[in-house]
C-alpha cells in the first residue's frame, strides 16, 4: 500500500477523533420557537456543523408539547424532549394543565426531563402562590419518574430552594438553566447533589460576573446551554440565538479554566451523561 495512502487515512481517522473530541450539547434550546420556523432545517444543520450531537428542548406550555414534537420527528437522535410548565406561564388554569402534562409525561418514555419549571418573579408576583404550587408538583414529578429537573430561577432563589429542601434527599438531580448568579448563590444551588449549572451566552458579555464565579467551581458541575432564540454570545449578540453559537461559549470556557476546548466538551458531555443518563 501505498504511503500517501497510509497516511490520508491516518489524517482522516485523526480528523473524525479530533471532531468527536470537540462534539458538544445544547441541554436547553427552544428550537421549536417561532423564530425558527422558516429555516428550522438549516439552523440544526448548521449546529451539527458546528459541532453540536444533541439539543434537549424544553416544553414551557401545552402547546408547545406538540411543537417540540415535530422538531424531535424532524431530527431523531439529534433533538431530545422535556416537559414542564414554565412559570410565567402558570395562570389560574394551572391545576388543569398540569393535569394534562402529567398525563402525557406517563404515558410515554421519550422526555428526558422535567422541564422548563421553577419561580419567576421578575416581572410580577401576581401568581407567585400559583407558581410555588405548581413548582412544587412538578418536583414530584420529578421524584416519581426519576428525571432530572431543568429549572428556570428568577429573582426567587430563596422560594425555590425552601422548596426543594423538602424533596431533598429524593431528588434524582438536574440543571438550574441559565446561570448568572454570583459565588455565594453557585454554592447554595450546588449542595444540592447531582445537580449543575447551565451555563449560556451570559458567560461571553463584557460586564458579566459570571467568569470570575466561575473560577471558583468545578468544572464537573456545569453544561452548555444557548437558550436560543435568547441571549445570543458576543460576538453575536443581539441575533437570533443558536445551538452553533455554542462554540462561543466554549471558548470562553476554556479561557476561563484555562483548558482547551476539548476539554470542556469531553468534561460537559460527561456531566450531561450523569444527570440525563445518555452522552
Amino acid at each position: 500500500m501505498a504511503l500517501f495512502t497510509i497516511t490520508a487515512r491516518a489524517n482522516k481517522k485523526n480528523k473524525l477523533k479530533e471532531k468527536k473530541d470537540k462534539m458538544i450539547i445544547d441541554t436547553h434550546t427552544h428550537l421549536d420557537g417561532e423564530e425558527f420556523k422558516e429555516d428550522l432545517n438549516e439552523v440544526i444543520t448548521r449546529a451539527k456543523a458546528a459541532g453540536v450531537s444533541k439539543v434537549f428542548i424544553p416544553a414551557i406550555d401545552l402547546n408547545s408539547i406538540e411543537s417540540i414534537d415535530k422538531v424531535c420527528n424532524i431530527a431523531p437522535d439529534f433533538a431530545f424532549p422535556m416537559i414542564g410548565l414554565h412559570p410565567e406561564e402558570v395562570k389560574a388554569d394551572y391545576v388543569s394543565v398540569l393535569e394534562t402534562m402529567k398525563k402525557q409525561l406517563l404515558s410515554t418514555d421519550k422526555y428526558i426531563a422535567v422541564g422548563e419549571i421553577g419561580l419567576d418573579f421578575y416581572w410580577s408576583r401576581e401568581f407567585e402562590n400559583e407558581q410555588l404550587l405548581a413548582f412544587e408538583e412538578q418536583v414530584k414529578w420529578s421524584i416519581e419518574t426519576r428525571l432530572p429537573l431543568m429549572i428556570h430561577c428568577r429573582k426567587a432563589q430563596n422560594e425555590m430552594v425552601k422548596i426543594m429542601r423538602k424533596y431533598e434527599k429524593d431528588l434524582p438531580g438536574g440543571v438550574f438553566h441559565c446561570f448568572t448568579g454570583n459565588e455565594k448563590e453557585a454554592a447554595e444551588l450546588l449542595s444540592f447533589d447531582n445537580f449543575v449549572l447551565g451555563i449560556g451566552g451570559v458567560l461571553t458579555f463584557k460586564k458579566s460576573n459570571l467568569p470570575e464565579t466561575l473560577k471558583t467551581l468545578p468544572l464537573d458541575r456545569i453544561v452548555l446551554e444557548t437558550d436560543a432564540p435568547y441571549m445570543a454570545p458576543v460576538p453575536l449578540r443581539g441575533k437570533r440565538n443558536e445551538s452553533s453559537f455554542l462554540v462561543h461559549i466554549v471558548s470562553k470556557l476554556a479561557e476561563v479554566y484555562g483548558v482547551s476546548e476539548e476539554e470542556i466538551a469531553a468534561k460537559t458531555n460527561a456531566t450531561v451523561k450523569r444527570i440525563f443518563g445518555f452522552s
